[in-house]
């Protein structure tokens, strides 16, 4: 959490700053071999020196970049979350709930498909 404490204190509205960071302590505690970086002034999670799920704001809501690939993986799973999205990001609305399960099958595909990535972004 160290890695993104100065980006959590950035976050001007307490709720957001609370969701944002209960998002990201889900993840460091459910996967703890991953890296915690702040890249492009965005919240990243790292596997290998592999890009696996990253975060930014916005007025409305916490968006989700797992890349291209990983949202047309799980394209039913965001219709049924009932989130809005765009090829490269999902919005998570700040007065929605979190699907976790969603997340964990992001973060899941994306360590499973890039296992063997030696690039930081797919190619």
């Amino acid at each position: 959490m160290e890695a993104f404490a100065e980006f959590l204190m950035g976050i001007d509205n307490p709720s957001h700053r609370e969701r944002t960071q209960e998002v990201i302590t889900w993840i460091i505690n459910n996967y703890p071999n991953l890296k915690t970086e702040i890249k492009w002034n965005q919240p990243m999670f790292t596997d290998h020196g592999t890009f696996i799920i990253g975060f930014s704001l916005s007025k409305k809501h916490l968006a989700v970049a797992p890349e291209s690939v990983t949202i047309t993986h799980v394209e039913d799973d965001i219709v049924k979350a009932g989130y809005d999205y765009t090829k490269e990001l999902i919005r998570i609305p700040w007065n929605s709930k979190v699907d976790y399960s969603l997340l964990e099958k992001i973060i899941e595909f994306n360590i499973w498909d890039k296992a063997n990535c030696s690039s930081f972004w797919r190619k």
